[in-house]
């Protein structure tokens, strides 16, 4: 598949989706940069290796009709979604969309870029299938774009399942967010150093994750970069994760309820919840946000369990603070 841009006035294979403007990253950081775009197999734009996905959810119905719906919809492999499930009995107008990818992992030269768009007054959920793999990368790397849009009054929960970096795995994501001051987001996101069952630490190449949530005006909320680059199996001391195997982060961005009281949930919720788990080694820390506007977690953890029931209690203690119910259980199989 040729990506060339053709004449002026003939039209563009494929559209505008599979032009390298639309998916390649306006910046990759230089520590994923250097490894270059050269592969001695399927480049940069190949067929299966530009995935594309678009969502929009608005609010459809009136009375007790009325619920939050996809209303847009397209998606390219290696990106696809199952059919949005309303399997909350106490939200029956909340949808659940769980994202999938054909392909089973990111390999060398992937390029995913995804739009998730929320309506005014809506209500969703979105998640993973399952975890994300990261493959070795004998030549170049792959990069990953998450764009969220959430309109007034909007509700958004994105909680991906964690990312596991393999061996050799160079990797660049960023994840930006536009929040109407009136609108909630709830999302976080958990890395793993690595396989950990095969004893697999650190010895990805580069992993580069960027995060920001912005008003529409363009003013910043919450930034978070994060670099792993690898030495020796290690990536660094007590500011970077401690020798610890895990590192898990939510950030719950609402005017729903003030930020001390989010900060206090989320601090109260993990103390319980790590205190269930038994890792000696389990850190957190909560703080809250500028101006009013939410509060932030982040876990480092050993044990993947742990990891995962501490986050989940904390994302639930948020969902019930916010909506006045409990959250469900979010079934993966």
């Amino acid at each position: 598949m040729s990506l060339t841009v053709p004449a002026s006035g003939a039209p563009l294979y494929g559209g505008h989706r599979l032009q390298p403007a639309h998916f390649e990253p306006d910046h990759v950081p230089v520590e994923v940069a250097r490894h270059g775009t050269a592969t001695r197999t399927l480049p940069v734009g190949s067929p299966g290796k530009v995935g594309i996905l678009e969502l929009e959810f608005a609010v459809r119905g009136e009375g007790d009709g009325r619920r939050t719906e996809l209303v847009h919809h397209f998606q390219k492999t290696p990106l696809q979604i199952m059919r949005p499930l309303y399997h909350d009995p106490l939200r029956p107008d909340m949808p659940y969309t769980y994202l999938m990818t054909t392909g089973g992992g990111i390999l060398h030269g992937d390029r995913q870029r995804m739009d998730l768009r929320f309506g005014p007054g809506s209500s969703a959920h979105v998640t993973t299938q399952a975890h994300t793999k990261v493959y070795r990368m004998d030549a170049g790397y792959a990069t990953a774009l998450v764009n969220i849009r959430a309109d007034e009054d909007a509700y958004v929960e994105y909680l991906p399942d964690p990312l596991i970096p393999f061996a050799g795995a160079r990797f660049s994501q960023r994840t930006a967010a536009v929040l109407h001051p009136t609108a909630t987001l709830v999302t976080g996101e958990t890395v793993y150093a690595g396989r950990l069952t095969r004893g697999e630490r650190n010895a990805y190449d580069v992993l580069a994750l960027d995060f920001e949530v912005r008003r529409p005006d363009g003013r910043p909320i919450a930034l978070d970069r994060a670099r792993f680059v690898p030495e020796a199996g290690r990536v660094g001391g007590l500011s970077v994760l401690a020798d610890h195997d895990i590192v898990s982060t939510l950030y719950a961005v609402s005017p729903l309820a003030p930020a001390a009281r989010i900060a206090q949930t989320l601090h109260d919720a993990v103390s319980a919840a790590a205190a269930r788990a038994g890792d000696p080694a389990l850190r957190f820390g909560v703080s809250t946000l500028p101006d009013d506007a939410g509060a932030w977690l982040r876990v480092l953890a050993d044990d993947t369990i742990a990891a995962l029931a501490v986050q989940r209690a904390a994302a639930d203690a948020v969902h019930e603070l916010l909506t006045g119910r409990p959250a469900p259980l979010v079934r993966k199989s």
